[in-house]
């Protein structure tokens, strides 16, 4: 039998994104970033005018940001110590929603925070990402951990039989977003790592089913 599996998300669970993300656009793009309510798109407004960023311009930030600005982002509390503790006795990989040019670059960021995993890029809905992943690992059993409820909906359609853990890191964005636990599609909803490691370990070795 194969090992377990832990597929986990990146930003919001294991480094932060967002509070950075913030800080760069207010000190080189002209932008203030207030997340007020559940919708990142309308936590961008230009400076000047006060306007809302329109869509193509979120879409240009964001991937400059991730082209220049990833040397800004920190662990979060726990997250690198608690994976790595979990990777003693199962095998872990990262499963991101990056352009697939940035593969590399994501896995020479984690490792730099002494994270050594396999990271799998993807874009839109995961559950197909992690259908193409459970198939290639066959593992005895399997989580997700992801801050985004959207991501917990499709897997649940897509691979049910995988657990769910619902973790976001990111006070600023864990009080606005919807809990996937209470949507039924995730497991449970634990937004720090220092509650979350013994469920996950448990839920991977444990008598949980």
């Amino acid at each position: 039998m194969n090992r377990p599996l832990l597929i986990s998300d990146c930003d919001e669970v294991l480094l932060y994104m967002v509070a950075p993300f913030r800080d760069w656009l207010a000190e080189s793009e002209g932008v203030e970033f207030r997340m007020e309510e559940n919708n990142f798109a309308n936590a961008m407004r230009w400076k000047e005018s006060g306007e809302l960023v329109g869509e193509k311009d979120i879409w240009r930030l964001l991937g400059g940001f991730f082209d220049t600005e990833m040397h800004r982002q920190t662990p979060i509390e726990g997250a690198i110590e608690g994976i790595n503790a979990i990777a003693e006795n199962a095998e872990v990989v990262i499963l991101t929603n990056l352009n697939d040019e940035r593969q590399q670059k994501r896995t020479e960021q984690l490792a730099k925070f002494d994270l050594h995993a396999k990271v799998f890029t993807n874009q839109g809905p995961k559950g197909p990402a992690l259908s193409r992943i459970m198939e290639e690992y066959q593992p005895s059993r399997a989580i997700f951990i992801d801050d985004l409820p959207q991501h917990h909906e499709s897997v649940s359609v897509d691979v049910p039989h995988v657990k769910r853990l619902h973790l976001c890191g990111e006070p600023m964005l864990a009080s606005k977003i919807d809990c996937a636990f209470e949507a039924g599609h995730a497991h449970a909803r634990i937004d720090n790592w220092n509650d979350a490691l013994p469920w996950l370990l448990d839920q991977l070795h444990g008598d949980s089913e």
